[in-house]
């Protein structure tokens, strides 16, 4: 049988459509195989069709590349010509558009006219689920029980209905507590807490005048409410409909002493959504009574059914243990179960709910995502006979996963990869281990292991191995939003009566699935087993290494894992690991280190940037006065740039336009703050993570003044300033020692003031990296020249295998200026080393370049060994 061609289209006008791409990716990673053919497109913010590079989906966000897109690619002239192209191209559609176009039935009412298959919810179905006021009327209807809301039109009586409405509900019209948020649209966006009538009204009009939505729904806050959420998949055949809802998800919001006041009432919006922070924690199974968690799945199913959902959606709602006065005057019982929200095109990144919950009962990525699609095409008289199979290269997953790695088996290579930490930087770490994992498992000859980095209980340093323990983590415990998540997740998973229940309702929900899936002919059988979690003392899992003779892909950022450490503790054993050595990984771990190394370039046209290393504890007890005229003489500025001396991922780093900013930040040191809320500076800024635990050193340096670039998808406008012909890049390395090679710089591009964030460096749909840099900004001349001082400075520093140099250079004369450099650099889907390695002759996709840094460990691993004989 032919090849099934899958036509998978992204992007769309809504602000989602950044998510959109991380979604797509995904999909595209793991639904590629011999017996499909996948075919990209992008709908940008003006709804014109592009059918795209499957590159194009490794960008962060599409505003990396709207800009460009008529030069890059195929172009349609109208959506009724992109139909007639996806009639003659695809067999099938695969829409990940999330929102309006993609969700609100518009995109499904073109493919329906087109009469081109696709999978998920018909366009008259997505219409009515799709608006959360006319979707929780229809739930009434049905018989659901539904949160109290009241929806707002930007008209003149919507004051006097509202006021009703808080009367009604028992609701203090000058304090009731309420959540606004848009009617159509996901990703928690514009979602907020309001406080009364007026406040009600102000951020409902927000929403209607920032273009978010056109309408607003205001809800009863549920105190005492704790939220979930659901997957649910269609398993029936062809048009028969059998919906079985997975394990839900608790999502439970944590506070940690650093909330500011804005955030006392916090909720799950698309910051805690997205970005890997210990502000939200998730359990899956959830721990609710086992009668409620049957109760959300089987009202789950009803609703799907009800709703005439197809193939698969997720659900949202509320479980209330104790429902308050409000919710009992509509009748409500204790243990009450509630549904809010459908999303009929739930988020696809690599560790959202769809893969949490999907792996706990037995799927792994591919074979979920495979399982949906295969429904789709049996919902489909002409693709009826297609069978998707499981992706064979994934098939190692089942044999690797879930128990102690084998030592007796010698077909295949051993790769450990360790992630994890107690620095700052452990979340971003998981990600980027994650994605690691993820991509070395398309390779047949490689036996792949997540391992999780557990955080410090003594030191390390002084010998006290055994202060430090390493998890081998199951598929499904690796997909968790934090290392903290993991971990509790590992405790729980010791337990034996959790277990036990863990195990008893996994095995409901197989038994539900398997139920329909047997008499599918495509289905064999479940790929990810039900594995226990093991503990490793840190010098205990150096001896399975060695035993294993396994390769270890350190995904550590900072910290033992990037300052020399681990790279000692594994060359003393002649291990083989990925990235540069002790001395290099020491020396770049240190930022002044790094810069008194470089200092000989100079003449070379390679530049560094003045520091000043302030202790902590002199911070909070000098006069900060005193100390901010000592920086600003010596350092010779007006404004500084603050950064922790050996942390990463742009936690804590921050302009200081003034001495009172200084205080600030000084204060936050002093108080543990884990965050600074925005704005609180004198010039407006984003939010800025700072590091947990507080650094005892801080590094001052000048801030580096840089021409402003601005990047707009919606015009698909660049500019760029280009006075004072500074423009920062990042730009990765790799290769032997003494012989690095310098990827294309990516231009980073700034969107939330002076300073890159956390949301942009690493929340997928959220910064903005260039790559290669237009010709507009820097020639190839200077780009070249750029290459060549990158690569000095590599072979200076002595790295070898991989790195990534951040560093601000010359348009012009292509000098560098360097920022710092990052021996275990972030291997997120989305990083900028990915983007890179595309750019290369011939381009390297993810699985391609992780297992290129691979091969570069062990090749450095048998020259060591040859030297030594």
């Amino acid at each position: 049988m032919s090849k099934l061609r899958v036509g998978l289209i992204c992007g769309g006008p809504s602000l989602e459509r950044g998510i959109s791409l991380n979604s797509a990716r995904s999909l595209l990673h793991h639904i590629q195989g011999d017996d499909l053919e996948v075919k990209c497109y992008y709908i940008d913010c003006q709804l014109n069709a592009f059918a795209i590079s499957s590159s194009q989906l490794y960008s962060n966000t599409p505003a990396d590349f709207d800009f460009k897109l008529e030069s890059l690619a195929q172009g349609f002239h109208s959506l009724s010509d992109f139909m007639d192209h996806l009639v003659a191209s695809v067999d099938i559609v695969f829409p990940v558009i999330h929102g309006p176009f993609g969700e609100d039935g518009t995109i499904q009412e073109l493919l329906e006219r087109s009469k081109i298959p696709f999978v998920g919810t018909r366009a008259s179905e997505c219409r009515k689920a799709f608006d959360k006021y006319e979707a929780s009327l229809e739930l009434e209807r049905k018989g659901f029980m539904t949160v109290p809301s009241f929806l707002v039109k930007g008209g003149k009586r919507d004051e006097t209905d509202l006021l009703r409405w808080f009367e009604r509900n028992q609701l203090d019209v000058k304090a009731g507590k309420v959540v606004v948020k848009p009617t159509k649209g996901g990703s928690s966006i514009g979602v907020s807490v309001a406080y009364g009538l007026t406040d009600s009204l102000e951020k409902a009009s927000q929403i209607i005048s920032e273009g978010i939505d056109d309408k607003a729904l205001v809800e009863i806050f549920l105190e005492g409410g704790r939220e979930f959420t659901v997957i649910v998949l269609d398993v029936g055949t062809g048009s028969d409909c059998n919906p079985v809802a997975l394990l839900p998800t608790e999502i439970e919001l944590q506070s940690h002493g650093g909330f500011d006041v804005t955030e006392k009432d916090a909720i799950f919006n698309f910051r805690r959504k997205y970005l890997p922070t210990q502000q939200v924690t998730c359990h899956t199974p959830p721990r609710f009574p086992v009668d409620v968690i049957k109760m959300i799945r089987e009202g789950a199913s009803q609703l799907f059914q009800h709703l005439g959902l197809s193939d698969f959606a997720r659900i949202d709602g509320w479980y209330l243990p104790t429902p308050s006065s409000r919710m009992l005057c509509r009748k409500s019982e204790p243990g009450e179960v509630l549904f809010t929200d459908i999303n009929l095109i739930s988020g696809m990144e690599q560790t959202s709910f769809l893969f949490q919950q999907a792996s706990t009962v037995g799927f792994s990525h591919s074979k979920v995502l495979r399982s949906i699609l295969q429904h789709a095409c049996s919902r489909f008289a002409s693709l009826a006979s297609y069978s998707v199979q499981s992706h064979s290269l994934l098939g190692r997953q089942k044999e690797s996963l879930g128990r102690e790695p084998d030592s007796k088996r010698s077909d295949v290579r051993k790769v450990f990869v360790l992630f994890g930490g107690d620095t700052s930087e452990r979340q971003v770490s998981l990600m980027s281990g994650t994605n690691v994992w993820l991509n070395l498992h398309t390779f047949d000859d490689l036996e792949v292991a997540p391992f999780l980095l557990a955080p410090c209980v003594g030191s390390i340093l002084d010998g006290e191995l055994n202060s430090r323990h390493i998890w081998s983590l199951p598929y499904s415990l690796v997909l968790r939003h934090t290392t903290e998540e993991i971990i509790a997740a590992c405790a729980e998973a010791m337990e034996p009566e959790r277990a036990a229940l863990t195990s008893y309702l996994r095995k409901q929900v197989m038994n539900d699935l398997e139920e329909s899936l047997r008499k599918q002919s495509w289905f064999t059988d479940f790929d990810v087993p039900d594995g226990l979690p093991v503990k490793y003392s840190l010098e205990d899992w150096i001896k399975l290494v060695k035993e294993v003779q396994a390769t270890v892909f350190i995904a550590v950022h900072g910290g033992i894992g990037e300052d020399g450490t681990l790279q000692s503790l594994l060359e003393a054993e002649a291990i083989p690991y990925t990235g540069p050595g002790v001395m290099a990984s020491n020396i770049c771990m240190d930022k002044v280190a790094t810069s008194l190394a470089l200092k000989h370039l100079a003449e070379y046209g390679v530049l560094t940037i003045d520091k000043e290393v302030r202790r902590r504890a002199d911070l909070v007890h000098m006069p900060i006065p005193e100390t901010w005229q000592d920086l600003i003489t010596r350092l010779q500025c007006e404004t500084l740039c603050v950064k922790p001396a050996r942390d990463g991922c742009s936690t804590g780093v921050a302009r200081l336009r003034c001495v009172e900013d200084l205080g600030i930040y000084v204060k936050a040191l002093e108080n543990h703050l884990i965050r600074i809320p925005a704005n609180s500076f004198s010039k407006a800024h984003g939010t800025i993570e700072m590091p947990n635990p507080p650094p005892d050193l801080l590094i001052f340096e000048p801030f580096i003044e840089t021409d402003e670039i601005k990047v707009s998808s919606k015009s698909r406008c660049f500019t760029w300033e280009g006075r004072s012909r500074w423009v920062e890049v990042t730009v990765g390395v790799m290769g032997t020692r003494g012989s690095m090679h310098s990827l294309t710089p990516s231009v980073t591009v700034k969107e939330s003031g002076d300073i890159l964030s956390l949301e942009e460096k690493f929340q997928g749909g959220t910064g903005i990296n260039i790559t290669p840099p237009p010709a507009s900004v820097i020639s190839q001349d200077a780009l070249d020249r750029c290459k060549q001082r990158i690569e000095l400075i590599a072979n200076a520093l002595q790295l070898e295998g991989f790195s990534r140099i951040d560093a601000f250079v010359n348009a012009d004369s292509g000098e560098v200026l360097v920022i710092e450099v990052n021996t275990v650099p972030g291997m997120t889907p989305s990083t900028v080393l990915v983007h890179q390695a595309l750019a290369e002759n011939p381009p390297m996709y993810p699985h391609q370049f992780f297992r290129k840094l691979l091969d570069l460990a062990l090749e450095r691993s048998m020259v060591k060994t040859q030297l030594a004989v």
